[in-house]
């Protein structure tokens, strides 16, 4: 029950948080404190539910640095789409015309944050994690990685390959981001710097959602395989490709750091092995 408890917890917040936003889209200012808001409440009501259902300090979200891993997050992962951005702008693909809205991009800072928030409280804080409990981290991240693809095939302009890619280079990154720190701060910086920066800062499309006009009057042409097309550059090959590459140096940190979590089949085989053994 604790799973349904705090799904439909936090669930709750992203919904009215989602209700409001929709209600004030237009106004800057009110969607920048509307998305704040949700973002902070999610991350409060999840500390609480999980409190009550597991009846344990909630470590994977404790204040503790905070700031710095939420904020080194964020920088990662606008580092990452300014890559694809670069390589789309070296190609002749993505072209700058000018400055765009500074109102549109300081309302997309709150609607990103309650976006990162609430879906990696979701599908990081509570469906990977209960899930690595009882299959271990492989299925778990496979599991989750795949779900968080498919729910974007609910997205206008969706394609199968989009959704895909989305598995991979979000749900894969995000993933591995919480298995090696074993925080969900990091994963919300992540999820927060990618998004404002392919909307706020590069204007771009955003998993197929016809997102305000950010920072720069931009524009994407060329071919869908490297710029995703109507989907976005989520749905391009550079993206999946520096997903990949950021979700396997993840993987590496968490193997070392022994965060790995086996199934329970290959560690009851590794203790009748070792039983055997003595």
């Amino acid at each position: 029950m604790r799973l349904v408890w705090q799904l439909v917890a936090v669930a709750a917040v992203a919904f009215i948080g989602g209700q409001g936003a929709a209600a004030v889209e237009d106004n800057a200012a009110l969607s920048l404190i509307v998305g704040a808001l949700t973002a902070v409440l999610s991350v409060l009501v999840y500390r609480w539910v999980v409190r009550r259902t597991e009846h344990r300090p909630v470590t994977e979200l404790a204040r503790d640095g905070a700031g710095s891993a939420t904020g080194r997050g964020a920088l990662l992962g606008a580092a990452l789409f300014g890559a694809i951005i670069v390589n789309l702008a070296l190609l002749g693909d993505y072209d700058v015309h000018g400055v765009g809205s500074v109102g549109g991009a300081v309302g997309l800072i709150g609607f990103m944050a309650a976006a990162a928030a609430t879906e990696e409280l979701l599908f990081r804080g509570v469906l990977l994690r209960l899930v690595e409990e009882r299959f271990g981290t492989w299925i778990a991240l496979t599991s989750t990685g795949l779900l968080f693809g498919l729910m974007h095939l609910f997205n206008p302009d969706a394609t199968v390959w989009g959704a895909l890619a989305i598995a991979i280079e979000a749900g894969g990154m995000l993933g591995a981001a919480y298995v090696a720190t074993r925080s969900l701060w990091l994963p919300i910086g992540l999820h927060f710097g990618w998004n404002f920066a392919e909307s706020g800062l590069f204007s771009t499309e955003v998993s197929g959602n016809d997102t305000r006009q950010g920072l720069l009057d931009a524009t994407v042409s060329g071919s869908k395989l490297l710029t995703g097309g109507e989907f976005g550059p989520e749905a391009g090959l550079y993206a999946v490709v520096f997903g990949l590459l950021t979700t396997i140096v993840f993987l590496r940190l968490a193997r070392r750091r022994g965060h790995l979590v086996p199934s329970r089949r290959k560690a009851g085989r590794v203790d009748a092995t070792a039983t055997l053994s003595r």
